[in-house]
């Protein structure tokens, strides 16, 4: 059972913040209108590689052992954790490999090419991506990062919380989006040892609410995953992830695929940024009321990452 306290994540944070940038708290008034909350936007689409992916690896590969280095890493990503590895690697030096799924945005591809990372695509899942990664870690002794599941990258992951805490300590609730559940892990250990009566609110697609589904059954739960929003897109969380929504988590929301996407252009007409479906989430979940607070709540609000697929968005708004 994995806790993470206030010094675990300035530790990672130093460790990590000569290669990072810390992102803004936007002020979004639009959206604090509609909502009747004070809402700010982390705009982690300005960092580098796009999202916060590249947090949690940086953290990794700082307190990897030289004997790990010279072997090298392989991971399993939709994309943006592909390059917040590769771009991680290249920073410390180290061999990666990143397995993919065929279906994975080509921008993400090349762009985890050119970061210096060797792709292998594999499957049409992250699942399947993911097996194919563990076969590397057998045949060639890569050591194994896995996307979410694992306690340096979530401190890593966690610095984006701190971030908010650090720059408005007032802030009364923080809404994340859930894919394998490593961000809101870190984010709500971060937040809640700051203040634990901060409220920490999760969203999740309707269409593969894995962490909402296991936190119902008490035990991590398989399903068949419909969304087609990558950073959404896992069958199966994390075992860590998992008990710390149980304990830091107040709240799983979730909305439809579509919903997301009308959220991602809304964002783009009305706040002038990009942002990809998986960011764009919590505020869809707060465009349709789903997200219950008092009036005149502080709201910070995770906008996770950048990398939109502009062809995927056309053809879901217009066909």
């Amino acid at each position: 059972m994995v806790t993470l306290t206030t010094k675990d994540f300035e530790d990672a944070r130093a460790r990590i913040a000569p290669y990072i940038k810390r992102t803004p708290l936007l002020t979004s008034r639009q959206l604090s209108e509609l909502t009747g909350y004070d809402i700010r936007l982390k705009a982690e689409m300005f960092q580098r590689v796009g999202s916060y992916k590249i947090r949690g690896p940086l953290n990794k590969f700082a307190q990897m052992p030289e004997e790990q280095k010279k072997r090298g890493v392989v991971c399993s990503s939709a994309g943006n954790h592909a390059q917040g590895v590769a771009l991680a690697a290249k920073i410390h030096g180290i061999r990666a490999v990143v397995c993919m799924a065929e279906n994975a945005t080509p921008a993400k591809i090349a762009a985890t090419k050119g970061y210096g990372a060797e792709v292998v695509l594999h499957g049409m899942i992250w699942d399947e991506a993911n097996e194919k990664a563990k076969e590397l870690v057998r045949d060639e002794g890569l050591t194994y990062v896995h996307p979410f599941d694992d306690e340096q990258l979530i401190a890593g992951q966690g610095t984006l919380g701190l971030e908010i805490v650090q720059d408005w300590p007032e802030v009364d609730a923080v809404v994340v989006p859930i894919g394998g559940g490593g961000l809101i892990s870190g984010v709500s250990m971060a937040v809640k040892s700051h203040n634990p009566k901060a409220r920490v609110i999760g969203v999740e697609s309707s269409d593969g609410p894995a962490m909402k589904r296991s936190v119902e059954a008490g035990r991590l739960e398989t399903i068949d995953c419909r969304t087609i929003i990558d950073g959404l897109r896992v069958r199966r969380v994390g075992e860590i992830n998992l008990s710390v929504v149980q304990r830091f988590v107040d709240e799983i929301v979730t909305l439809p695929d579509s919903e997301i996407f009308d959220a991602v252009i809304w964002v783009m007409e009305r706040c002038k940024l990009v942002v990809e479906g998986a960011a764009a989430a919590p505020v869809g979940a707060l465009l349709h009321g789903l997200v219950k607070l008092p009036p005149g709540s502080r709201v910070a609000v995770v906008l996770s990452g950048g990398n939109v697929n502009l062809d995927e968005l056309r053809g879901l708004k217009w066909n």
